[in-house]
């Protein structure tokens, strides 16, 4: 039996890390192993799958605590957990199936087919722009999907080779008793899926499904921030014999911007000011997240980090006809190197100004508390 890596290590974080120390070197990760990054590389599509397969599990508080008492036997089968207790009897679900299948009937998901295919995930990089506007990108995946041979029904005579299982009645579920419990569990016979195949077919093994890559379009709504995951219902991998295909959930990050900061439905911009500028007030022309273009008003005597608010011009909220604002935040930037004239002037503006308050008062009055601390202090 293949040894399975620690979901710990795959990720390159030690058991005691912050859930965004986690979900920060999964993105650097995922972005690092991702097939389109990496065509025809096999060792590196294996490995975007861990990836994946670790975060799923690990960014989740419930799965996290799970894995850390159980390890793989919490999702996993293969025999007997912690405790003796039979994780392999319950289909290898996990600890989410072991109680959909205990209290399944008092949920009322009584009867029916055996539970959908496997889940599958995708990782997808767009630009601030495209989470602005919205976007439809093309995701790659390797998945299984209905055998053409059979049309998925898993017998080369089609329907007709596939009978009702005769040991759960077409339910997919027996019961058995299980100390004071009496527990639904997958049919042996069938595996869940509540029929039997007669002549298998040959291209699929009578599995229903063959594995094969698949280009999907996901469509992802302006507004879209940095971490979301959007579930596309029966994108996943096909069940075969009849079972719903899973899901597939895709992945957004979002690339950082040389302009814009986002922080929200809000977004900042960093804007420098010549000295001159600043002092003297200006009318400087800046870019908006939505490609046009605004003027922005500086008052004479602005300070370095001053703010300045732009209503309406942010991100749209999700669900809703709001907007968020942009900001346009001041630096003012010191002249580095100087002209012998331009040192003249400025030696001649400082000596003019000399400590009157009115031109620099925080300067004066910071060094004014400053001399009344050191003569109090005498």
């Amino acid at each position: 039996m293949a040894t399975q890596l620690d979901y710990y290590e795959i990720l390159e974080v030690t058991r005691t890390a912050s859930a965004e120390e986690i979900k920060k070197s999964y993105r650097k990760l995922a972005m690092k192993f991702h097939p389109d990054r990496n065509p025809g590389d096999d060792t590196a599509e294996a490995r975007f799958k861990e990836i994946n397969q670790a975060y799923d599990v690990l960014k989740d508080e419930q799965k996290r605590a799970a894995y850390d008492r159980f390890g793989h036997a919490a999702f996993e089968g293969g025999g007997a957990g912690p405790g003796g207790f039979d994780f392999n009897g319950f289909g290898g679900g996990g600890l989410g199936d072991i109680f959909e299948q205990m209290f399944g009937d008092m949920m009322g998901r009584r009867g029916g087919q055996a539970r959908s295919g496997n889940d599958i995930q995708a990782h997808v990089e767009i630009t601030l722009e495209e989470a602005f506007a919205g976007v439809e990108k093309n995701v790659r995946v390797i998945t299984r999907v209905a055998c053409e041979s059979c049309n998925g029904t898993g017998s080369n005579s089609g329907a007709a080779g596939v009978d009702t299982c005769p040991s759960c009645h077409g339910a997919g579920k027996v019961r058995a008793q299980q100390g004071f419990f009496v527990v639904e569990r997958p049919c042996p016979t069938c595996h869940g899926a509540g029929r039997v195949v007669k002549d298998p077919c040959k291209s699929c093994h009578g599995e229903g499904t063959v594995e094969k890559e698949r280009t999907i379009a996901v469509k992802i709504p302006a507004g879209v921030e940095d971490g979301t995951r959007i579930r596309l219902t029966g994108e996943g991998e096909a069940g075969g014999n009849g079972v719903p295909a899973g899901d597939l959930y895709v992945h957004v990050s979002v690339a950082e911007h040389s302009i814009f900061q986002r922080d929200g439905a809000n977004v900042y911009c960093r804007v420098p000011l010549r000295m001159a500028q600043a002092a003297l007030g200006t009318e400087i022309e800046v870019p908006v997240i939505d490609g046009s273009r605004t003027n922005v008003k500086i008052p004479a005597g602005t300070q370095s980090g001053a703010h300045f608010r732009l209503r309406g011009k942010g991100f749209s909220v999700l669900r809703s006809s709001a907007r968020g604002d942009m900001y346009i935040q001041v630096t003012v930037e010191t002249p580095q190197v100087l002209t012998k004239r331009q040192r003249e002037l400025l030696e001649e503006f400082e000596k003019e100004a000399g400590e009157d308050v009115k031109h620099s008062p925080e300067h004066t009055g910071f060094f004014r508390r400053v001399r009344d601390f050191f003569e109090g202090s005498e």
